[in-house]
C-alpha cells in the first residue's frame, strides 16, 4: 500500500478547508424526528467519498439488508443503539461502535431501540446519494407513490440492491 499519486502541485498550502458548525440545520428532515446532515458530498468532495449524520427518532425505522455494487459504506454509532447488520446477523451497535462494508457486502442499518439514534455514514467513492435521501422521504411522506417497477429503477439507478 501507498500513497496516492499527488493531486496538488502548489509549492504552498492553499485556504480551502470547509468548516461546518454543529449547529447547521440539517439538509433533510425526516419523518419520525430523524433528519439527514450531508456533511460532506461527493460532489464537495471532487467524488472522494460522502459523509452524512443520519439522525433516527425513537419510532423503529432503517435500511433492510441490500448491497452496493460501486460503492462501500461505512457505518460509526454516535449515540443509542443502532442494529447493524453484517450480512449474517444483527448487531446491536453503540456509541463508538464501527462497521465497514465493502462493494457486494451485504449490510443494514435499524433503529429498534424505542429511543432516538444517531449514525455517522461515509460512502466511497463519493456517489451522489443525496437524491437518493431525498425521494425515499418523498416515498415515506406519501409524496411520491411510484409503481413496483418505477420504485425498483429509482433504487437500481442508486446502486440499492435489496434482497
Amino acid at each position: 500500500m501507498s500513497y496516492p499519486e499527488p493531486s496538488h502541485f502548489g509549492s504552498a498550502g492553499e485556504i480551502t478547508a470547509r468548516f461546518r458548525p454543529v449547529d447547521t440545520p440539517p439538509e433533510l428532515p425526516r419523518p419520525g424526528g430523524g433528519a439527514a446532515s450531508y456533511l460532506a458530498t461527493g460532489a464537495t468532495t471532487g467524488g472522494r467519498f460522502g459523509l452524512y449524520r443520519w439522525d433516527m427518532g425513537p419510532e423503529p425505522g432503517g435500511a433492510n439488508a441490500h448491497f452496493h455494487r460501486t460503492i462501500s459504506e461505512s457505518f460509526f454509532v454516535l449515540s443509542g443503539t443502532v442494529r447493524l447488520f453484517d450480512g449474517k446477523d444483527w448487531v446491536d451497535s453503540h456509541p463508538g461502535d464501527f462497521a465497514y462494508v465493502p462493494e457486494g457486502g451485504l449490510h443494514g442499518f435499524r433503529n429498534e431501540s424505542g429511543e432516538p439514534a444517531s449514525l455517522l455514514i461515509l460512502f466511497t467513492p463519493g456517489a451522489p446519494r443525496e437524491a437518493y435521501f431525498e425521494g425515499l422521504v418523498e416515498f415515506a411522506e406519501g409524496r411520491w407513490k411510484p409503481s413496483e417497477d418505477e420504485f425498483k429503477a429509482f433504487l437500481e439507478q442508486h446502486d440499492n440492491y435489496y434482497v
